[in-house]
């Protein structure tokens, strides 16, 4: 029941509960007409469980349709169970039937899923039940063997009510609590995406002004080092000219981690997209990042075959920074691995990124995707592998870390192929 409402935790316990009222009362029918020679009126006490049973198969049914249920609900399906017992009481001694004690069962029940108006509704109910029981009821036609001394057998049915009340309450309390603590935990989840959520947007905010402030300077020096690429005495030396173009690619690069700070805070797709295939963005990764790193980016394509997609530098950017971690702590080679998984509208794209250096910490790798926990002890440092782990999530996906048997850790980013369909894309 993990994940679902509380109301529709507490109709899945009274569903069950009523369940083992059935079968309880059932054998209880049997023991006391066969084992203690009772004669009982079985058409109407039979009538009861057979209307419960009736009950439940409805209501299993309605409940893999409904998320919710009110509590006027609640409260209807609780008072089933009232109005039952009483019945079953009423055929079977009343108020002299030490069973009455089961209505104080109900009453807790109503007390702990209810509001308090409808739990002292519930209350009112079955103490209107056992006031019409202590006056008007069916006596129980017992055997001369009970009938001289029929306070021994009260004994007996109480002592038996008794066990069976606690056993009953411990089990409805414990699942309810359980059902608790598990919605408490996906509570504290939403929780803690709301406020990633809310970090990302203020540090889009502050990108987006560093942004402006830094497209001035980034012009100006663009404007600069063309000026200086056509002074003669540059343009003659080689050295200054391969430094000067060595100067001008790292002021793009610096352009492009600047719009990808902003794509990744902010909205992923729709800025410069460009139709490609899976199969040519993995290699245009490749090609790009296997001139960066001084050893050798192995890619591994396990593609069973290629698949149009709508892919930006945002989508660049998040896959260029895991690889950019693993360079890192692995400069000598870097696995870079591509696979679909899953079928038809469930298909999703794998990237997966490995290396060879130290791993993820437990501590870590318990708290990956959280702002500011790294494994490379900078100060703010932890936001890359952070911004992945939210865009990924906004695009539908997942992102899991391990660390590798052999030795290093590995990076596996899923999305789901219908986020980034060209096909899917169009339609929508």
């Amino acid at each position: 029941m993990a994940g679902s409402s509380p109301s529709r935790s507490s109709v899945v316990l009274l569903t069950q509960l009523r369940w083992i009222a059935v079968f309880g009362q059932l054998a209880t029918i049997v023991v006391v007409s066969t084992v203690l020679k009772v004669r009982l009126p079985l058409a109407p006490l039979l009538l009861a469980p057979l209307l419960l049973m009736v009950i439940n198969l409805t209501v299993a049914r309605v409940v893999f349709q409904r998320k919710a249920f009110s509590q006027r609900e609640l409260f209807s399906a609780l008072m089933i169970d009232v109005i039952a017992l009483c019945w079953q009481l009423y055929y079977s001694g009343g108020a002299t039937n030490p069973f009455t004690f089961l209505f104080l069962l109900q009453i807790v029940i109503g007390a702990i899923i209810l509001e308090p108006r409808w739990s002292w509704m519930v209350a009112f109910n079955a103490c209107l039940c056992m006031v019409v029981l202590t006056f008007r009821y069916v006596p129980l036609k017992l055997p001369e063997s009970y009938a001289a001394n029929h306070f021994h057998l009260y004994i007996y049915g109480s002592l038996f009510c008794f066990v069976l009340a606690a056993v009953l309450l411990i089990v409805f309390v414990a699942r309810l609590d359980r059902s608790r603590r598990d919605n408490d935990a996906q509570l504290a989840a939403y929780h803690q995406q709301a406020t990633e959520e809310d970090h990302i947007i203020r540090m889009g905010l502050l990108a987006s002004g560093a942004a402006h402030e830094l497209g001035t300077p980034l012009s100006s020096i663009s404007v600069i080092l063309g000026d200086w690429s056509r002074e003669p005495a540059i343009a003659s030396d080689p050295d200054m000219a391969a430094d000067l173009a060595d100067v001008r690619r790292e002021l793009e690069r610096c352009k492009t981690i600047v719009s990808g700070i902003l794509m990744s805070a902010g909205e992923v797709r729709g800025i410069d997209p460009a139709v490609t295939t899976v199969r040519g963005f993995v290699e245009d990764l490749a090609d790009e990042w296997s001139a960066r790193i001084p050893g050798e980016l192995r890619v591994i394509d396990r593609l069973p075959q290629d698949v149009e997609i709508i892919a930006d530098p945002g989508l660049r950017q998040i896959v260029g920074n895991v690889i950019d971690n693993a360079i890192e702590v692995s400069p000598e080679l870097v696995l870079f691995e591509v696979w679909m998984e899953g079928e038809d509208a469930a298909r999703r794209m794998i990237f997966t990124v490995s290396d060879r250096g130290p791993g993820f910490a437990p501590e870590v790798q318990r708290r990956i995707g959280q702002p500011y926990i790294s494994t490379k002890g900078r100060e703010g440092g932890g936001l890359g592998l952070f911004l992945v782990v939210n865009v990924i999530r906004k695009l539908g996906g997942t992102v899991s870390v391990e660390n590798r048997e052999s030795g290093g850790a590995s990076v596996q980013l899923a999305i789901p192929l219908a986020t980034l369909a060209l096909e899917e894309t169009e339609q929508r």
